[in-house]
């Protein structure tokens, strides 16, 4: 039976690439490889990414719409924080992921941050956008052209 990552939940995929990269941090000489830090930068994008995520999270559960990935959607969430971005669970995931990279500065953590972007822009996303696609039409549609994915 074949693996597809859209079986995962993303916020276990983001904890995966964070403790690999700790571990790379730790166990390596890639803590030497300083890329960019600051603790205040990385505070203020952490709180703001858990905001967003938690923003969106709220709207799916206020709503009573699935939050799994490959879950059935009943309802199109349009409005709040859904009319700046398609996927502002996904964005402030990776807003914090960028946090914990900043904060910590080094390539790791930095990789880890891109390869989950990498992720959800190249499996979750699309797979999501067909998904709504089908259930949704026209009014998908019409959303999706008015709104950009992630900002």
């Amino acid at each position: 039976m074949k693996m597809q990552i859209i079986n995962y939940r993303p916020p276990r995929i983001a904890q995966l690439f964070v403790l690999t990269a700790a571990l790379l941090h730790l166990a390596t000489p890639f803590s030497q490889l300083h890329v960019y830090s600051s603790q205040v930068l990385g505070a203020i994008l952490g709180i703001g990414g858990f905001g967003v995520m938690i923003w969106g999270w709220w709207l799916f559960k206020r709503y009573d719409t699935a939050i799994c990935p490959t879950a059935k959607t009943d309802f199109l969430v349009t409005f709040g924080v859904y009319r700046v971005s398609r996927n502002p669970m996904y964005l402030g995931l990776v807003s914090m992921l960028l946090a914990v990279a900043i904060f910590v500065g080094t390539f790791p953590f930095y990789l880890a941050t891109t390869a989950y972007f990498l992720v959800i822009n190249n499996a979750f996303c699309p797979y999501e956008e067909s998904k709504l696609s089908e259930a949704f039409g026209d009014s998908y549609i019409s959303y999706k052209n008015k709104v950009r994915r992630w900002i």
